[in-house]
C-alpha cells in the first residue's frame, strides 16, 4: 500500500459522496473522578443524542476500534460514515456536547473511503452492514468489550519529502505488494480498508485498517509495510487495535434506504 501522492489505487467511485468521519478519541481523567451515578447518566444522554442524530442522517457505519497501546488521552480510533456533509458536521457537535462532551479527548479529520487495485480489492470491503435483531435496543448501552477474534493493524502515513517524485520502482512498491500480497495469502487477511484525508496533516494523509486473525499475522503485515526501500521513503505510525463491540455499535446503523 502506497501513500496517495502518487497511489496506483484509486479513489471512492464518483457517485459515492460519502463522508467519512476518522476519530481519535478517548477519556479525560476527570472522567474517572466523577461518581458511577454521574457517568451512568451523563453516558445515556449522550447515546441518546448520538443514536438521533444516527437516525436523522442516515448514519451508514460506525466502528470502533481500542489501541492495545493507548497514547495518552488518545484510547480508541473511529471510522464513522455519512451520506453527507451535514451528518458529520452534525455527529461531531453532538459528540463534542456537554455534560459528557466535557469529559472527552476529540481529534476529528475527514475522509474519503478509496480503494486500492489489485489482490486487495477483494479484502477491502467493509464489515456487512447487520440489521439489530428482534428485541435489540441500542439505548440500552451492555457492558462493552473488545472482540479478542482478530487483530487491526493501523497505519498512518504519508511520503517522505521528495519520495512522490521517485517513480514506483526507485520507490520499491512492486516488491512492497508482492511482500504485502503474500503475507495477506499465507496468514489470511480478513479485510483491508484505506481512507484519504480531505485535508492532508504533516504526518499522515491516508490511514490504512488491515484486519488479521493473529498476533503472528499483525507482525508479518508491519514487517512488510516497514520493508526497505518503501519503507525509508514513507513517514509511518503503525498502531495495534482490537474492534470495540462490534455487535452493539452495528446496532446504531440505518439500514440502506430501499429509495
Amino acid at each position: 500500500m502506497t501513500p496517495s501522492d502518487q497511489s496506483p489505487g484509486r479513489t471512492a467511485d464518483p457517485g459515492n459522496e460519502s463522508v467519512v468521519v476518522l476519530f481519535k478519541g478517548g477519556r479525560l481523567p476527570a472522567w474517572h473522578r466523577l461518581s458511577r451515578k454521574e457517568q451512568d447518566a451523563f453516558s445515556q444522554e449522550h447515546v441518546d443524542l448520538m443514536l438521533l442524530v444516527s437516525r436523522q442522517f442516515r448514519l451508514m457505519h460506525l466502528e470502533g476500534f481500542r489501541l492495545l497501546g493507548p497514547h495518552n488521552n488518545w484510547q480508541r480510533f473511529w471510522v464513522i460514515e455519512f451520506p453527507s456533509l451535514a451528518g458529520a458536521e452534525t455527529w461531531i457537535r453532538a459528540e463534542m456536547a456537554p455534560p459528557y462532551g466535557r469529559y472527552g479527548y476529540y481529534e476529528y479529520h475527514l475522509a474519503r473511503r478509496a480503494y486500492p487495485d489489485g489482490f486487495i480489492d477483494r479484502a477491502s470491503r467493509p464489515p456487512a452492514r447487520k440489521s439489530p435483531a428482534s428485541g435489540d435496543d441500542p439505548h440500552r448501552i451492555p457492558s462493552l468489550k473488545t472482540d479478542p477474534a482478530s487483530l487491526v493493524v493501523l497505519t498512518f502515513r504519508r511520503w517522505l519529502p521528495g519520495a512522490a517524485e521517485l517513480s514506483p520502482k526507485e520507490r520499491g512498491e512492486i516488491r512492497q505488494a508482492r511482500k504485502l500480497r503474500a503475507v495477506a495469502r499465507r496468514h489470511g487477511l480478513i479485510r483491508l480498508e484505506l481512507f484519504r484525508l480531505m485535508a492532508p496533516q504533516a504526518d499522515w494523509q491516508e490511514v490504512g485498517l488491515a484486519e488479521l486473525p493473529s498476533f503472528a499475522a499483525a507482525e508479518a503485515w508491519m514487517e512488510a509495510e516497514t520493508a526497505l526501500p518503501h519503507g525509508s521513503l514513507t513517514l509511518l505510525n503503525i498502531h495495534l487495535a482490537r474492534k470495540w463491540a462490534p455487535a452493539y455499535f452495528a446496532q446504531w446503523v440505518c439500514p440502506p434506504s430501499s429509495d
